[in-house]
Parts: C-alpha cells; sequence; structure tokens
C-alpha cells in the first residue's frame, strides 16, 4: 500500500470522505488522491514522492505559482507582529485600497475569509438595499455553499427552486431563480414577469464551476441593462476570475460595470482571504453603517492580507498578463492538437490564466453543452495524464490554471504526455 493509500484509509476514519472539501476524494474520477506534502512554482510532491506539473494551483490562487518567495517572505513579516487580533489593523487598509484602485466599480470595500462569506453576504446586502426578496442565478455557477444558492440547476423561468443538498428546507430557496447560463431571453421574461421583485442578478461573468463556460457577445451587457431596467443590483462573482483573467479581472475584460463584486482566490495568494465591495451608496448599508449586518472574527487577517497583497503585486509586472495567457493558449492549443492527431473529440479554449477542457467536439456555451461532454472518457484521461505526472483538476466540471511559473518546458512535457494518453483513450 502506498503512503497517499494509508493517509486516506486513516483520513477516511475521522473526516467525513476522507477530505475536507468533496472534490478533493475524487469520487466523481476514481482511484485515491494523492496526499500533497509540498509545492514549488509550477509542481507539486505527493506523500509518496511523485511530482507533478500542477494545473489545479489550489483552485486558482496561486497565479505566481507555489510557496513564492517574495509572497512568503511577506506572510513570515507579517506574522512575526502576531497572527490575528480581532482589531483593525493597517494592512486591512492598504489591501482595500488596492483593491479599490485596481476595480475602478468598488467604491467601498469589505474583508472576509471565503468566497461563500463573500457572496451570501453581498447577495444579504443586495436584499437590504433593494428592499425585495428574489435573486437570480444561473445553472452551473457556483456561488458558494449557502442555503439559498444551493439550487438544483436548471429548475426553470420563475419557478421556486429545488433544494440540491439535504439539510436545506425548500422554503429557503424558494425566492432563487435559476434560469440558463447565457440566455437572454429567460431572463429578460423573468424580469417582465416579476418586475419589481428582484433584488439581485448574481452571475460568474466567466463561468468556472461547470468547467470554464465563456458568456456570449451580448450576455453580460444586457444583464446589466436589464438590472438597470428595473432597478437589480448586478453581482458579478469574481472569486474565480478576479486577477486571474485580465489585469481589471472579468469585468475589465468585457468592459462591464457591476453594482457589487465578489473576489477571492488570487486575493489571498493561498491564503483564506476574500471580499466583496461595490458602489459606496450599497456598501453604506452594511453595519455598523446600515442595517444589514455582517461580520467575521478573522475577517481581514493581517497574514493572509500580507500574502495577497504580495501576489498582486507580482501580478503588475510589465507583460505578466500578456505572458500567462499565451502559456495558458499555448496549452490548451497543444491539447487540441494532440487529440486532432489522436482522432478524440476534444475542445479547449482560455482566457488569461484560465482554461476549461472539454470531452466534446467544441467548447460548450450552456450547462446543457456541458452536461452532454464525455465524462468517461475525462476521467481515464485524467488518470492517466496522473500517471504521466500531470495534475489536473479531478473532475470534468472544473476549470484549470496555469501560474506565471510555467515555463514552455512544462507546457511541452504536458503536451508529450497527452499525446500518449490521447492514444490510449481513442
Amino acid at each position: 500500500m502506498s503512503y497517499n493509500e494509508t493517509l486516506f484509509a486513516r483520513a477516511q476514519k475521522i473526516i467525513p470522505g476522507g477530505v475536507n472539501s468533496p472534490v478533493r476524494a475524487f469520487r466523481s474520477v476514481g482511484g485515491t488522491p494523492p496526499f500533497i506534502a509540498r509545492g514549488e512554482g509550477p509542481y507539486l510532491w505527493d506523500a509518496d514522492g511523485c511530482k507533478y506539473i500542477d494545473y489545479v494551483g489550489s483552485w486558482g490562487p496561486l497565479i505566481v505559482g507555489h510557496a513564492h518567495p517574495e509572497v512568503l517572505r511577506a506572510v513570515n513579516d507579517k506574522a512575526r507582529d502576531g497572527l490575528s487580533f480581532g482589531a483593525p489593523t493597517e494592512i486591512e487598509i492598504e489591501m482595500a485600497e488596492y483593491l479599490c484602485r485596481r476595480l475602478p466599480s468598488m467604491d467601498m470595500v469589505r474583508l472576509v475569509s471565503s468566497g461563500t462569506e463573500a457572496t451570501m453576504s453581498a447577495l444579504r446586502l443586495a436584499r437590504g438595499f433593494t428592499g425585495r426578496a428574489k435573486i437570480v442565478k444561473f445553472e452551473g455557477c457556483y456561488h458558494g455553499h449557502s442555503d439559498g444558492l444551493l439550487v438544483k440547476a436548471g429548475s426553470g423561468l420563475l419557478t421556486f427552486g429545488q433544494p440540491s443538498s439535504a439539510g436545506v428546507p425548500p422554503s429557503i430557496t424558494q425566492d432563487t431563480v435559476v434560469l440558463p447560463y447565457n440566455d437572454l431571453a429567460a431572463i429578460t421574461a423573468a424580469f417582465k414577469e416579476a418586475p419589481e421583485a428582484i433584488a439581485a442578478v448574481i452571475v460568474e461573468p466567466i463561468a468556472g464551476n461547470m468547467n470554464m463556460v465563456k458568456p456570449k457577445t451580448g450576455f453580460l451587457e444586457g444583464l446589466r441593462a436589464l438590472c438597470d431596467r428595473y432597478g437589480a443590483v448586478l453581482i458579478f462573482d469574481e472569486v474565480m476570475t478576479g486577477f486571474r483573467v485580465h489585469p481589471g479581472s472579468a469585468q475589465g475584460l468585457y468592459g462591464i460595470t457591476p453594482d457589487l463584486t465578489t473576489l477571492g482566490k488570487v486575493i489571498g495568494g493561498g491564503m483564506p482571504l476574500a471580499a466583496f465591495g461595490g458602489k459606496r451608496a450599497i456598501m453604506e448599508c452594511i453595519a455598523p453603517l446600515g442595517p444589514v449586518y455582517q461580520a467575521g472574527t478573522l475577517s481581514g487577517n493581517p497574514a493572509a492580507a500580507a500574502a495577497g497583497l504580495a501576489t498582486l503585486a507580482l501580478t503588475e509586472a510589465p507583460g505578466f498578463y500578456d505572458k500567462l495567457a499565451a502559456a495558458t493558449r499555448a496549452l490548451a492549443q497543444g491539447l487540441q492538437d494532440a487529440a486532432k492527431a489522436a482522432g478524440v473529440a476534444f475542445s479547449a479554449t482560455s482566457e488569461g490564466g484560465m482554461f476549461g477542457l472539454y470531452f466534446a467536439a467544441q467548447a460548450p456555451g450552456s450547462y446543457a453543452e456541458v452536461m452532454a461532454c464525455d465524462v468517461d472518457r475525462f476521467n481515464r484521461f485524467f488518470h492517466g495524464m496522473l500517471n504521466e505526472g500531470i495534475y489536473f483538476a479531478p473532475s470534468a466540471f472544473e476549470a484549470g490554471f496555469v501560474s506565471a511559473v510555467h515555463q514552455p518546458a512544462d507546457i511541452n512535457a504536458t503536451v508529450t504526455a497527452a499525446k500518449k494518453v490521447f492514444a490510449t483513450i481513442r
């Protein structure tokens, strides 16, 4: 038995499923997950000493790679002064000022510890600001595991959402409307049906939790226009896309100004840090200024803020995003070419340092198209690549990530491994 298998057996006795976040258990792909011992640059080493080229990057935060010396230095310097105080610190202000400077849509921002906290708080704030109850989300978009957002995809136009998790009463989700992603006609009809009931529309501007799905031309612009027309709050969930796909995040890439934005992942540099922010008139409804309550003992943790600021400063280097995007495109194109040569139906797409892989003839544009991809073939591809030392996300429904420290040699090694694996799964 390998040490990974030993650890997994030990973990399952005391941790539900042996993991602290479900996708890590490898249930969708099968097998034993590698237990990671350390990371450096674009690489991981597991408990058995196996080395991998990593395209998960802690699910997106590690845009400058694992254990970057400048990030580690910033954390160590800050940690010497203490890990947490439950009181204001100057570095919280520095982070808030930085985020508002990089994202002009933000007049004010509040720091929290997780993306789930950020989206949950932004939705409560939108409801408090508008005095309305209903929220609109889209099929396949994940906004954290708060009760009101755990709704089955495909619940239909203006029908009550049905919970997709045990322990969530239907009454909690009855004001959650789920519509097809990239379907502007559906949300137009929803607003016409209930013009004064919708408090907010929340959307991943580039979906990353049903694999990667880009917005169709006009979709985000249409959401902005509808929210303006009907007085609803437009929330961009940029927990994943924030500073990952463009210097100005997805909103900068597409030139759309949301009312509220949620951030996470990259802004923490690998440590627990997230944020929500937006228009001053909305943000001033948050306690202690307003009646919408939100709090967190570890919010704005100084060591996490130090990691985030050091990471974000590195992304401002000249040509950073151009180089990152070029490496990610090279990976996507190389994998497509390898699949085509092997006669495997496969497509890939990318934006900035984010990519999607699909066992389908073309990249999907909706949840339904994602669900039509060949999951069994993905699972065989995943394990084949893992055996070759390439670590992709262990699910056909997750986006992947390239870091600024992935070199051409890493991309070439990945494509070479893929040629071998594609030949075995035709």
